[in-house]
């Protein structure tokens, strides 16, 4: 069983990129979207070039990823920065410390991965929430080679746990990296939605279209009962 981190371990359902704007005009940076945008991805492609990522742990990481924003958004607002440093970990935290019992449970019965496009320090950001141990691979696009939707990080993670394609599924937030690169590497998929899950259609007509991570466990159990009748 393969997830996706962010967007889907620590949130139900939405991305970084939606997750960190109303806490910067919560902070005060009023920034209209477009300028944002443009602002969170060019920080997220030198964070690599701005410190050695090896071993940084998430708050670091998040700390730099903001620094990078506010530098071209609100020079010098140290205060803003910290604020959506803090509001960002703390909901990240409650839903990682959510998770992680599912994921305990499911580690019981699954081999276990997660597969992202990350900066090369997801094992680091994942042991430091101990979340770590729970994951037979972790698929780090940045360290792989390959980013989702390609299919070779989708293979890597599969090759490292023992498993065909058929005998897996991928579970992730974003239609054109999670569910594409799934469905083009011939994994099952779930896709995770929000809260408005139940009421979108799903991707494809074999797809799980889940409200909350935590129903991936309920749509197992509802599949393991229809696999013994």
């Amino acid at each position: 069983m393969l997830f996706d981190y962010g967007g889907t371990l620590d949130s139900d359902g939405t991305p970084w990129l939606e997750r960190f704007y109303p806490l910067y005009r919560q902070a005060g940076v009023k920034a209209p979207w477009e300028d944002f945008r443009t602002a969170f991805y060019a920080s997220d492609d030198e964070l690599p070039s701005r410190a050695p990522m090896a071993g940084m742990d998430l708050e670091a990481t998040v700390t730099s990823q903001v620094r990078g924003v506010i530098e071209r958004l609100s020079p010098g607002n140290a205060a803003a920065a910290g604020a959506v440093v803090e509001a960002f970990l703390e909901d990240s935290r409650r839903l990682l410390g959510r998770n992680r019992p599912l994921l305990e449970r499911l580690a019981r019965r699954y081999r276990l991965g997660v597969v992202s496009n990350f900066y090369g320090n997801l094992d680091a950001v994942l042991g430091g929430e101990r979340l770590g141990g729970l994951f037979g691979v972790v698929a780090d696009s940045a360290r792989v080679g390959s980013l989702k939707p390609d299919k070779g990080i989708f293979e890597y993670a599969l090759s490292a746990l023992g498993a065909a394609p058929p005998q897996a599924l991928m579970v992730g937030d974003s239609l054109p990296r999670d569910m594409r690169g799934a469905e083009a590497a011939g994994l099952e998929h779930a896709w995770l939605s929000g809260p408005q899950g139940s009421s979108r259609a799903a991707c494809c007509p074999r797809a799980w279209v889940l409200s909350s991570l935590l129903d991936l466990e309920v749509r197992l159990e509802e599949a393991a009962r229809v696999g013994r009748r």
